[in-house]
């Protein structure tokens, strides 16, 4: 069974959403929740269904390389083969992102490139879009890279932008297509149907 790790700094529903959907139809083992700080829901919900947790708070690992040099180390030593990034608001290291190259999965409020990038995380993301005056907005699932939200994209949802939307409602309405996209990829990239060349990549239906 492929082993992932899971990288949250929130409460956790894209999480939720991983565990749901594994538990429906297993295709993974979630090794490790990694929580960016103590007392957060991620950490609530990888108790009540018995994931183990390790908590990176900045408090208690000022040095980034330092902090990610150990967390590789765990990662390696728990033999993860994936990480997913839902809802973890740390930039990763570079030498992290290479090390794990093609291995790193993220989850973006928005149609990336659009609206992405350093800064751009939960509501400011919406908020964004609204003041643009967007028509449509959605969500993206992409590879991680050295550059915020820049790595090749696996899979994109449209969501239409209503004339009375705020950033909540807006975000309501995208969180509940990322609890589809998110399980549906790292679905796919478990079981070897994620092709990747470059910035293209193709992600190949389920063999009957």
């Amino acid at each position: 069974m492929v082993k992932i790790a899971v990288f949250a700094s929130g409460g956790g529903t894209d999480f939720q959403s991983i565990i749901d959907a594994n538990e429906k139809e297993k295709f993974c083992e979630i090794a490790l929740l990694v929580a960016s700080k103590e007392n957060i829901g991620a950490l609530d919900r990888a108790k009540a269904h018995g994931i183990p947790t390790a908590v990176y708070a900045k408090k208690d690992w000022p040095d980034p390389e330092t902090l990610y040099a150990d967390l590789t180390e765990r990662l390696e030593s728990l033999g993860v083969e994936y990480m997913v990034l839902a809802g973890w608001l740390k930039i990763l290291l570079p030498s992290f992102t290479q090390r794990f190259e093609d291995r790193i999965i993220n989850i973006h409020p928005s149609l990336i490139p659009s609206f992405c990038g350093a800064g751009f995380y939960g509501l400011k993301v919406h908020k964004a879009v609204l003041d643009y005056g967007a028509k449509v907005s959605g969500c993206t699932v992409h590879f991680v890279n050295e550059e915020a939200d820049g790595g090749a994209i696996i899979a994109q949802i449209p969501v239409a932008v209503a004339d009375d939307d705020t950033p909540e409602t807006l975000q309501a309405r995208i969180l509940k297509e990322e609890h589809k996209l998110l399980p549906a990829c790292l679905k796919a990239l478990c079981e070897g149907r994620i092709e990747k060349h470059g910035r293209k990549v193709v992600v190949h239906e389920r063999k009957q």
